[in-house]
């Protein structure tokens, strides 16, 4: 499929099938899904694609569609699908694996027909000039053979349910040439339209290997231990549990834990990051990335059809699917464009020699020409050709955007939100002060609560264990464990009810803090405080103190330069919110439950679209209710699936360079649409003007189709670098933690 305008056909044509309740097709992945009900029969579906000229033959549910390292560049009347029906009533048609798939563009099914039509139309002329005489039935001859597979497709679209394609409007301009003596010219147009249908083609595989680059990272083979004995094995065959080695040098074949060895690793493939991280035992690594020191032994985590890399380009493919506010406007347009053409072609047939006593074949000849120029390719191809050129180059810098929609949304946000802890901050806090109360010890204090932390993973409770490990204390036992969301952790240690949570919880449950203004002065420096109560009764408190992350400071200062507002939405204080939002130079909102943080989102909507930056669980809601959820976490599967865009490195920078991103590709859809409407208008006026023809005609729309596909493909060498920024820092080697948030 080279199109949209090749989706709409066979969405339309399918849709017409009976039993079929819905169909999709993916112009980038080249996929159709469509779902059967009662009476639904696939091999009607086959039936209605292979009307199209595409053929169709039968596979395996199980098989992922495009996510192989395999070229797909097809053509319209050479295309192998596979079908796979499900025991849901699903069917799947994707490009098949076949010889047509990995050919050179100059060998593939369009390419043939532009070499067999050359030869045609060579051989015309040559024949032309030997029997003059017979010249125009030379010609006629070899417009007809010539139009014989695009009247088939015509005759097909137009049984089909779309009378009004371009093969249609080919066909009538080509015919009418002929009518009226012009067939040289026709026999021209048809081949300079094959032409541009190659020159799409080649644009369009151009457009998906920029998705396609993403799953070629993945090596081939892996090295497994099995039975004391090291076996190379395919990747696909890596389970959960499989222990791999990883030499010097090698791409990590897997999504999998460090079991042992230490070395440098490489996730620029995945996260855009050029400066490898330290990576050692319990570490987590994803596939892809490159081991550049040391023999690493890693157990595998996920399956090689769910690994990171898998999943970051099924959802690439599935966004190049979901169609952009623009795009659907422009499709909606285009279906009242060509019948309004052929209109405005009829008027221009009629109209001067009825009216004005005008040449009936002069005007003939100018309509057909204006019926060339009206094909709307160009136009429908503009925005999804940018849309996925935007969505692959960010995808390749680590910024993963689910969608068009979510894109054209995002480049027109007036505010940024963001969540403190483990977003603008670090996530990895550790305990600067014990404030034990008179009699208590620290060390007390510090066994006490790690015992209730001892079941938790989330950033402050990893703080108080490791302050404890740090001093030889052994975390007790602890039964009954439970939270407060936002306010508190609880458990049963040492036969006392142990709390763990926010000066403000205990202010609310009546319990005086004799060392409160001590709180209050940690609070004003920027430090989290947690209180420790037992059997209601206060032991002391602890101070911990999340860092902001390195480039914060100067990505809140950038997308303050870009116009937008910056807002800190967080669970802590207001005191430590304060201090830190004060030293990055932003708003914050202190002290708010998860359900506040929703009704912060919907007050500033008020303002404009505002994108929400969060850890993807904690912040599900505000994430779900802001125009734009980004979700920033290391390639998590929840940073993965919970919100419309996600981060898989640890920057802030990252939300300025997907607003950066997203203006820059709203950007380029502009100058398509400018590109694709303006050279019709010229040719459009140098038509009535009668300065130029046919085949210049054909050029307006296939040359603008090339244009706009050649131009949206310059948004795949996007640098992702903001002006003004400095180089982006490296990561410190630690794997982020996505915990629910709690004062």
């Amino acid at each position: 499929m080279d199109c949209p305008s090749c989706v709409a056909k066979i969405e339309k044509a399918v849709s017409r099938v009976a039993g079929v309740q819905e169909v999709s097709v993916n112009l980038m992945a080249e996929t159709l899904t469509a779902r059967l009900g009662t009476g639904g029969d696939p091999a009607r579906v086959a039936r209605a694609v292979e009307a199209l000229g595409y053929a169709v033959v039968p596979g395996t549910a199980s098989a992922p569609a495009v996510s192989r390292t395999h070229e797909h560049n097809h053509a319209h009347d050479h295309d192998r699908d596979h079908v796979e029906v499900e025991a849901s009533g699903d069917v799947h048609a994707h490009g098949d694996e076949d010889d047509e798939a990995s050919a050179s563009w100059w060998r593939t099914g369009k390419a043939k027909l532009v070499w067999l039509l050359a030869g045609l139309v060579g051989a015309a002329w040559i024949g032309a000039s030997l029997f003059a005489a017979e010249a125009q039935w030379i010609f006629v001859a070899a417009t007809l053979l010539a139009l014989i597979p695009f009247g088939r497709r015509a005759l097909a679209l137009a049984s089909a349910g779309s009378p009004f394609s371009i093969e249609t409007l080919l066909c009538v301009a080509a015919l009418g040439a002929v009518i009226i003596g012009a067939a040289e010219e026709a026999a021209i147009v048809v081949l300079l339209f094959a032409i541009g249908e190659l020159l799409e083609n080649v644009a369009a595989g151009r457009a998906r290997a920029g998705i396609k680059a993403l799953g070629s990272l993945m090596p081939r083979t892996a090295r497994v231990e099995r039975d004391g004995a090291v076996a190379e094995v395919s990747v696909d065959a890596l389970r959960p549990g499989d222990l791999v080695q990883v030499r010097p040098g090698d791409r990590i074949p897997c999504d999998g834990m460090i079991v042992e060895g230490l070395s440098a690793v490489d996730e620029s493939p995945v996260t855009g990051e050029s400066v490898p991280v330290s990576r050692g035992p319990g570490d987590a690594v994803v596939a892809a990335s490159v081991n550049t020191a040391a023999l690493l032994r890693v157990r595998v985590t996920a399956a090689a059809s769910d690994n990171t890399i898998s999943r970051i380009v099924r959802m690439v493919e599935e966004a190049t699917a979901s169609r952009a506010p623009t795009q659907r406007f422009i499709e909606k347009f285009s279906t009242y464009w060509t019948p309004g053409a052929m209109a405005v072609s009829a008027l221009v047939i009629l109209v001067p020699p009825l009216a004005f006593g005008g040449d009936w074949w002069t005007w003939i000849y100018r309509g057909l020409a204006v019926l060339l120029i009206a094909c709307p390719c160009a136009l429908v191809i503009s925005v999804p050709a940018a849309m996925a050129s935007g969505l692959s180059a960010g995808a390749r810098r680590g910024l993963l955007i689910k969608g068009g929609a979510a894109l054209e949304m995002i480049g027109h946000a007036m505010t940024v939100a963001f969540d403190k802890t483990g977003t603008l901050t670090a996530g990895r806090p550790h305990v600067t002060d014990i404030l034990p109360m008179p009699g208590i010890k620290e060390a007390d204090l510090l066994r006490v609560a790690s015992g209730v932390e001892a079941g938790s993973a989330h950033p402050l409770a990893r703080a108080v264990l490791d302050a404890a490990a740090a001093r030889g204390i052994q975390a007790p036992a602890a039964t009954d464990a439970g939270a407060i969301p936002g306010k508190a952790a609880t458990a049963i240690v040492e036969g006392r009810r142990v709390v763990v949570g926010s000066p403000g919880y205990a202010r609310e449950q009546g319990i005086h803090l004799p060392i409160a203004d001590d709180i209050s002065a940690l609070e004003a420096d920027g430090k989290t405080v947690v209180v420790v109560l037992a059997d209601g009764q206060p032991l002391g408190a602890l101070a911990l103190r999340d860092e902001p992350r390195e480039d914060a400071t100067n990505a809140v200062a950038a997308l303050r330069a870009m116009g937008l507002r910056s807002v800190m939405l967080t669970g802590d204080n207001e005191r430590t919110g304060r201090a830190i939002a004060a030293s990055l130079g932003m708003e914050v909102r202190a002290h708010l439950l998860p359900e506040q943080k929703l009704r912060e989102i919907e007050a500033l909507k008020a303002g404009g679209p505002v994108v929400m930056v969060g850890d993807g669980i904690n912040d599900a809601p505000a994430l779900a209710a802001a125009s734009v959820g980004v979700a920033m976490g290391g390639g998590t599967a929840v940073a993965l699936e919970t919100a419309d865009a996600a981060l898989l490195h640890e920057r802030v920078s990252g939300i300025a360079e997907l607003i950066a991103l997203s203006r820059t590709t709203l950007a380029n859809v502009k100058q398509n649409v400018a590109i694709a409407i303006g050279l019709k208008l010229v040719f459009l006026a140098t038509t009535l003007l009668g300065v130029t023809g046919l085949w210049m005609a054909i050029l307006a729309d296939t040359g603008a189709t090339v244009l706009v596909t050649i131009n949206a493909l310059r948004l795949l060498r996007w640098h992702g670098r903001l002006t003004g920024m400095p180089p982006r820092p490296g990561t410190h080697g630690e794997t982020p933690v996505a915990m629910p948030a709690r004062a």
